[in-house]
């Protein structure tokens, strides 16, 4: 029987051991595993070993990224602020993500993180500007979390509720999206397949 759950992908943009992106990343993971409806999967860019654009050829890493990306029915970029952008390495995913991209169609929900106190929204406005550029939906409600390093401790919890709340809306957000536009359209093309 073929799996019917949304798969949802969430890809994060450092490397740094520790990092406060991973940490509001895997609380969106959780928010997302709490629904039997959803597929959900991490892909720490820790983990990746991807080439430098124009390298040339089809690095392991790449095609896999693509792969999870093109499969999916939506996708969480998660991405700290460094000198008031997105970091090198989310970069770095979108560029291995292919032209066309892999996000071409797709739904893509915003989650910064940032040590500032206006958190990480110049670097969520110009990803922003890159998801659509790429041919993506920027979802609306991008989540901005500031002053990172006061908000998590070193395990990744938040201990403030309303905080904690907000990076765990980013979940709903998409899942709210996915059902009211996109999951219609994935049952009826699933009803005619069947059907036929």
């Amino acid at each position: 029987m073929p799996d019917t759950r949304i798969p949802i992908v969430i890809l994060t943009g450092s490397v740094r051991p520790g990092n406060y992106t991973l940490m509001a990343a895997r609380l969106v993971l959780d928010e997302l595993n709490k629904s039997a409806e959803v597929a959900a999967e991490l892909i720490d860019a820790a983990n990746l070993d991807l080439p430098l654009p124009g390298r040339g050829g089809d690095h392991p890493d790449a095609v896999m990224l693509r792969e999870k990306v093109s499969s999916a029915a939506a996708v969480i970029l998660a991405t700290p602020e460094y000198h008031g952008s997105f970091s090198s390495v989310m970069k770095l995913i979108i560029e291995n993500l292919g032209f066309p991209s892999a996000l071409r169609g797709k739904p893509v929900a915003l989650l910064g993180v940032a040590a500032g106190a206006i958190g990480a929204i110049k670097s969520l406005e110009q990803l922003r500007g890159v998801v659509a550029h790429v041919g993506a939906i920027a979802l609306p409600l991008p989540v901005s979390v500031a002053n990172v390093q006061k908000v998590f401790d070193a395990e990744g919890r938040i201990h403030d509720p309303a905080v904690e709340k907000y990076v765990r809306r980013t979940a709903a957000n998409v899942v709210d999206y996915l059902k009211q536009h996109v999951c219609p359209a994935m049952t009826l093309e699933r009803i005619l397949r069947e059907g036929a």
